[in-house]
């Protein structure tokens, strides 16, 4: 350390106390001597003096005047410097030195010192900032497009949400999907209208982003609208996720028992052909009275409204409707409706909805009765790992022995010993099943966990 930089620092500390005691620096004060030594020491070649006179830029010397003289030495610094001073004037909070940090993005080659600013601006940008942003949000760099993302997440100016929405109709599909998440983000509720509109939108991007956009922002009153978006998506994958987001806004009515009335109202409004391509969303909400629809065309003799029918009933949220499901499996006249409610069962049936556990286990085990292949019976003994009794450890120890399903028996085993509460109460059922494992299991994976738990060890599991 410089001799000259270690009297400034003594000097500064002694300003520092100075200015917090009666005899304080005018806030706007350029002369000030806090502000010259602090100055002076951004400059300094010791990384330890810098840090303290960043500090003090984050902390002391309060005032606009202290503000732009601190921004002021951006150009002089060197590139590291200069971004340790942007994060440190971007902490401090005053926005008088975005006009400095600005012109210093214009001027510099850095891309760090670039991505700094970038990031500053949402510490002390305003509205007129949003279509720069998105201009770095289109950047070819990923740092710069995050440190953009991020600060259109966290600007504050309330015309922030309307700014980004008359940006994504000016931009292009990926953008759109882009800053509909940043709204998202935001919890931007007035943007809802103008997320609507994009969940209707030509490219499957951009309605994805806006029905997973209005999962987490929209309420009952915009069903009818997020109904618009599942008949715009394309069936299959995008036309389920559009379903799920329905699901989950009418998840979140307390009244378990009415969350699916404000659906059925909404669909109401619907053409009858609409409406029944809409009856599998009604199927993921559930309820007695969506039941009542769901089953009138699981019984219709149209062969087109009977699928979209068995559709709805295999998208059900619990296991309130295992008997149909059952009564589909042992009546249903094509071998796709008997595997979807096979599947369907075999899903629902360890799920919490107030039944015992060993209610839970013995659904599971007239699914596999019902099963009419190997797939299901795989999965029939993955489930009942779900399942924490040491009942299901009992159902599942005699299907080691067959080749089939040896492997997924072993390893619906040790997911149940995984859990020491489960395992140490019943251990010599458990070191009995392990040891079974150790010998049946190809999986190396399986045969470590399994003897870890035998010691009483655990495993983490890999994120």
């Amino acid at each position: 350390m410089k001799l000259t930089s270690a009297i400034l620092a003594i000097l500064l500390g002694v300003a520092i106390h100075t200015a917090a005691g009666p005899i304080a620096f005018a806030q706007d004060d350029a002369s000030s001597d806090l502000v010259s030594m602090v100055i002076e020491l951004l400059a300094d070649d010791d990384p330890e003096m810098r840090a303290l006179a960043l500090e003090q830029v984050r902390t002391t010397a309060a005032g606009e005047v202290a503000t732009e003289q601190f921004a002021a030495q951006l150009p002089k610094l060197s590139g590291d410097a200069q971004v340790g001073l942007i994060r440190a004037l971007a902490k401090r909070g005053d926005a008088a030195a975005r006009p400095a940090i600005l012109e210093r993005m214009a001027g510099s080659s850095d891309s760090k010192v670039v991505e700094a600013g970038i990031e500053s601006l949402g510490w002390l940008g305003n509205v007129t900032d949003v279509p720069t942003l998105i201009r770095w949000l289109g950047d070819d760099n990923p740092s710069q497009r995050e440190a953009a993302r991020r600060s259109l997440v966290r600007l504050q100016d309330a015309a922030v949400p309307a700014a980004i929405v008359g940006g994504i109709t000016s931009s292009s599909a990926p953008m759109q999907a882009t800053l509909i998440g940043i709204l998202a983000e935001r919890r931007a509720l007035d943007a809802i209208p103008a997320i609507l509109d994009a969940a209707t939108n030509g490219d499957p991007s951009v309605r994805g982003a806006a029905m997973v956009a209005l999962a987490e922002l929209a309420g009952p009153e915009h069903l009818t609208g997020m109904l618009k978006g599942v008949l715009a998506a394309e069936r299959g994958r995008e036309q389920e996720a559009a379903e799920k987001a329905v699901m989950a806004v009418c998840n979140r009515i307390e009244d378990t028992g009415e969350q699916a009335t404000p659906l059925l109202d909404a669909i109401r409004g619907f053409s009858a052909s609409e409406q029944l391509v809409l009856l599998p969303t009604v199927g993921r909400v559930g309820g007695k009275q969506a039941l009542a629809d769901v089953m009138s065309a699981v019984r219709s003799t149209d062969p087109a409204r009977h699928a979209i029918g068995v559709r709805a009933l295999c998208n059900w949220p619990n296991a309130s409707v295992a008997p149909e499901l059952i009564d589909l499996i042992q009546s249903g006249l094509h071998d796709e409706h008997r595997i979807s409610a096979t599947r369907a069962l075999i899903r629902v049936a360890p799920l919490a909805d107030g039944r015992s556990d060993l209610e839970k286990l013995a659904l599971l085990q007239r699914a596999m009765e019902l099963s009419e292949r190997d797939t299901e019976r795989a999965l029939v003994l993955k489930r009942a790992a779900a399942v924490r009794i040491p009942e299901s450890l009992r159902f599942l120890l005699p299907y080691t022995d067959l080749p089939k399903s040896a492997e997924e028996a072993c390893l619906a085993i040790v997911e149940l010993a995984h859990h020491r509460s489960l395992r140490e109460p019943n251990q010599v059922e458990f070191e009995v099943a392990l040891n079974k494992v150790i010998a049946t299991s190809q999986d190396a994976t399986v045969v470590d966990r399994a003897r870890r738990y035998i010691k009483g060890e655990t495993w983490v599991r890999p994120k």
